[in-house]
């Protein structure tokens, strides 16, 4: 039998809670509240065995399941009283919904059972109508909604922007190879974020606890993975801006060999390891539920220590750029260069995810704070940089210009032929000498421009 309408709403709002990180698990409550369910079902089931043996059955009430708590059979006349249910007790620890706990009654008439009285919010203290629970719940509500349109918005734009980069060569270079990769790792997460919520919370009836454990870990595990890889992409490219402006040298394809190592294998390791240790020494639910804060720590302290690596990165940046444009030495382009990588600079530093530091120790009272951050203003994230690093690049968009016109061209058939004609004409020394300024432009552009 399904529970009641308030049942089901006060459920709903420990799984509000509990995806804020509050205890206990709401599998663990569920369960509780079907093993009460199939002890009154096996009580009631032997009555009816006995009573089928008997010439003319007793009177009174049998044993009724309410959905919430079993109430013994009983005479006519008699008022029975029974505790709070145990699944409504383990919610004092957490979420604060309930305030105290107490007694139900019921009367065994001649006409069976009555109402429950009082109510089971009132006699066990569960502020079901307070307007705190209300206003929270519909936060977190519009929260899931606000994040919803923030990845969906952000993933459109990013497979846009990725394809753009992938599509024209004259764009391929270390640089945009690194915005590719980071890309990828947005649209990952954007990705991990629905698979995650389609697991978990797929409908309001919160019965996800059936669903595959191993299938269920597996999950968590991918969706860990790619929140560790979009920020160590993120690092990627803090370390990528840095090494341009310090090292005056380098061996552009090693290093994005390395760099795509650290981007996509370091995860992996941090990721593996939690997963082990989670297996073997809490390895409770679904692991969506990071009870446990030092197994937390081990993905947590990597993404800490990124950020802040990205930060001292990005500090030291402003210090260069800064000194640069105090020198003399500086002409007036390069002061109008520096100017806009100071600019790009602080628009990256909260970009890159520095509130996350902020948070990472904060109180539960700022719970509320922290999602809107991480979740509504955090899933925006990936289409800022889509815009940031391709839609105003300005090579990116000289490109497609170019694509644009020579696509327009082509529909003027007559137009096209007596170009090709008078090109056709010309020395092949100059075709050669077009195409080596071509190739050798493109590879100037690709280094002209950091951002």
């Amino acid at each position: 039998m399904r529970p009641c309408l308030w049942l089901l709403q006060l459920l709903l709002l420990h799984r509000a809670a509990h995806t804020a990180g509050a205890l206990p698990r709401l599998c663990d409550v569920l369960r509780v509240l079907q093993e009460e369910q199939d002890q009154c079902l096996q009580e009631l089931s032997r009555e009816r065995t006995a009573d089928l043996g008997m010439e003319q059955p007793v009177p009174g009430c049998a044993t009724l399941w309410d959905n919430m708590s079993c109430w013994p059979s009983s005479a006519p006349g008699q008022t029975v009283e029974v505790e709070c249910p145990r699944f409504l007790q383990m919610l004092t620890s957490g979420n604060g919904l309930l305030a105290s706990t107490g007694s139900m009654f019921r009367n065994c008439t001649q006409d069976g059972w009555s109402e429950a009285f009082p109510r089971p919010d009132v006699a066990c203290g569960v502020n079901m109508s307070g307007s705190s629970n209300e206003r929270r719940h519909t936060y977190l509500l519009k929260l899931k909604v606000m994040y919803t349109v923030g990845y969906s918005a952000s993933l459109s734009m990013l497979l846009v922007a990725l394809s753009i980069l992938c599509a024209f060569r004259r764009l391929h270079c270390t640089r945009n190879y690194i915005h590719m990769h980071l890309f990828g790792s947005f649209i990952l997460r954007a990705l991990s974020i629905f698979i995650k919520d389609a697991v978990l919370f797929s409908s309001d009836d919160i019965a996800y606890c059936d669903s595959p454990r191993v299938g269920c870990k597996l999950v968590m595990v991918f969706f860990q993975y790619c929140i560790m890889a979009n920020y160590a992409w993120l690092l990627v490219e803090g370390l990528y801006l840095h090494t341009l402006l310090v090292i005056s040298f380098f061996s552009e394809r090693k290093c994005l060999q390395g760099f795509v190592a650290l981007g996509w294998g370091s995860p992996a390791v941090f990721v593996t390891l939690w997963a082990l240790i989670r297996h073997f020494l809490e390895d409770n639910g679904c692991w969506d539920i990071n009870a446990n804060a030092a197994i937390w720590w081990v993905i947590r302290g990597p993404v800490i220590l990124s950020i802040l690596i990205n930060f001292i990165l990005f500090i030291n940046i402003l210090r260069i750029l800064m000194r640069k444009l105090r020198t003399q030495e500086t002409r007036g382009n390069e002061v109008n260069h520096y100017k806009r990588l100071a600019k790009s600079t602080l628009l990256l530093i909260p970009l890159f995810g520095i509130h996350y530091i902020v948070f990472a120790f904060s109180p539960e009272d700022a719970m509320e704070i922290q999602l809107f951050f991480e979740l509504a203003l955090g899933s925006f994230q990936g289409l800022v940089v889509a815009i940031l690093y391709c839609f105003l690049n300005g090579e990116v968009q000289l490109e497609v210009q170019r694509k644009w016109r020579q696509w327009h061209q082509h529909e003027f058939p007559l137009r096209t032929m007596a170009l090709s004609s008078s090109f056709s004409n010309s020395p092949s020394g100059l075709t050669q000498s077009t195409k080596a300024s071509t190739s050798g432009q493109s590879r100037d552009i690709c280094r002209a421009s950091v951002i």
